[in-house]
């Protein structure tokens, strides 16, 4: 494959839901807006964060078969500046704690719910995630 990266970026995260009109309800509440994109009330995408990336909402009815209709496996943390307050809010808006806050080394603290559709939601301060933003932010050119 040469010099091809195997992994370029995060596209799209990926939560299922039996009620997708709740799960429209809660999500909107939590990230501030509407869905940008929509596929027959089946499918929902927000477009979030520093870089855009997407989170997903599909009806269960579309898992693979076999998938897990409980907790577990991987865990997508997505960065968050303060985590107690944000923690407290989901708890809050009904999810469940899956893992408390937990510090970390060198800054990092996580966390992480079970939102009410069943699906793990990671949430992170990331001192890393703050230097490469400010990285790239101070890498654009100056605007004319």
């Amino acid at each position: 494959m040469g010099n091809v990266a195997a992994l370029r970026g995060l596209s799209t995260v990926t939560y299922w839901a039996d009620d997708v009109p709740a799960a429209r309800a809660w999500y909107s509440e939590l990230l501030g807006g509407e869905p940008y994109f929509e596929r027959g009330g089946a499918y929902l995408e927000w477009r979030i964060g520093d870089y855009e990336h997407e989170l997903g909402i599909i009806d269960r009815a579309w898992a693979p078969p076999g998938a897990a209709a409980v907790p577990g496996g991987a865990v997508v943390y997505w960065h968050v500046d303060d985590i107690e307050a944000m923690f407290d809010r989901l708890l809050a808006m009904g999810a469940v704690e899956y893992e408390p806050i937990t510090k970390r080394e060198a800054g990092f603290v996580t966390a992480a719910v079970t939102d009410p559709f069943g699906n793990v939601l990671g949430i992170m301060y990331s001192p890393h995630y703050l230097d490469r933003l400010e990285s790239l932010t101070n890498s654009l050119p100056a605007s004319r």
